[in-house]
């Protein structure tokens, strides 16, 4: 039987009631919720939710705002390496990483910038949002590498990496700009620029060498004669659970044939004599690794990614053609889910 407990009882001259302290509703998990007998307008405030709730009869309905807050990771496509002259300078730049940003917790957005505000969206099932993930850059055959696509959530725009520059034989010489800019070519080739809270500068090319493309936390790194730059560091994020680092810059391609220059999280590497450049890693938006002695062609960047984090109570739709390897996961009282494909998404 339920019992109602006052301390004092007010004559009031009108038809309500008026309370001194607000009125707290009984707390039950989602578990407990669903073990209970109730009547049509039975009330309970959902731990699990966090929302109140009532009993229409049938079912629970919440009582809160259809709109809320949805935290994003937003990388844009990683550019490709820069291509070489065989028999000449040897040494394509690094591509540059995707352009970084992020509304998760209090982690730092790329180029060590603030974290940005969460979005605000409204959860009835029938608006939609854009979602694009922005493909990796192409490699550069005796040319610079091609740049990354933007990625994007609903108005927040990723930009996509820089190419790696070309060697001093060709006019594309100098890394491309972008969300972080592309390492410069072999002989003297100067690095791309990044773009302000998103990325970082690549590094500069020298005799015979080239510069590593820029990641989302540092810059990337100026070669030395016979060893290509090391492409930036990455940015670590905890947007899908645990911490990983992503968008690390390519490293830059060298005529020598001591040990590859080594790319940042998620960034290919750099090609040397007798090794081959690596692509920038899927999902991560890390640029590809330059050509090296007797390599025309460098490596391509790796596809960006869009990851978004909400309340566990709500439940997202993908649609026209959006898509997610793993699904929606729950990570506490949040859940997130990481997207690899471009379309639209609802909640509910």
């Amino acid at each position: 039987m339920s019992r109602l407990k006052v301390d004092n009882i007010e004559a009031r001259s009108g038809n309500n009631i008026s309370m001194d302290d607000p009125l707290a509703l009984k707390s039950y998990s989602t578990t407990d919720r669903n073990a209970l007998t109730s009547v049509a307008g039975d009330m309970i405030y959902n731990t699990t939710t966090n929302a109140p709730e009532y009993y229409t009869g049938t079912a629970w309905a919440a009582m809160q705002d259809p709109a809320f807050h949805v935290q994003y990771l937003i990388i844009a496509g990683g550019a490709g390496g820069g291509g070489s002259t065989p028999g000449n300078y040897e040494g394509g730049g690094g591509g540059g990483a995707g352009g970084y940003r992020s509304s998760i917790g209090s982690e730092n957005s790329g180029d060590g910038s603030s974290t940005e505000s969460t979005a605000n969206v409204i959860g009835d099932g029938t608006t939609n949002y854009s979602v694009v993930v922005g493909g990796g850059g192409s490699a550069g055959n005796q040319a610079r590498g091609a740049a990354g696509s933007n990625s994007s959530f609903n108005t927040v725009t990723a930009t996509g990496g820089g190419g790696g520059g070309s060697d001093t034989y060709h006019s594309q010489q100098t890394g491309g700009t972008g969300g972080s800019g592309g390492g410069g070519g072999a002989y003297n080739g100067s690095g791309g620029s990044g773009t302000a809270n998103q990325g970082n500068s690549g590094g500069g090319g020298v005799a015979w060498s080239a510069g590593g493309g820029g990641g989302a936390a540092t810059n990337g790194a100026t070669a030395s004669q016979q060893t290509g730059g090391v492409g930036g560091n990455g940015q670590a994020s905890s947007a899908t659970g645990s911490s990983v680092t992503r968008a690390g810059g390519g490293g830059g391609g060298s005529y020598g044939t001591s040990s590859p220059s080594n790319p940042g999280h998620g960034g290919g590497t750099g090609g040397r004599n007798g090794l081959s450049p690596t692509a920038g890693t899927q999902y991560t938006g890390g640029g590809g690794g330059g050509a090296g002695r007797s390599q025309a062609t460098g490596a391509a960047g790796g596809k960006g990614v869009v990851i978004l984090r909400y309340p566990a109570g709500k439940t997202i739709t993908l649609s026209s053609g959006a898509s997610s390897t793993d699904g929606e996961q729950t990570d506490g009282l949040e859940k997130y889910i990481q997207i690899e494909t471009s379309g639209n998404v609802s909640w509910s």
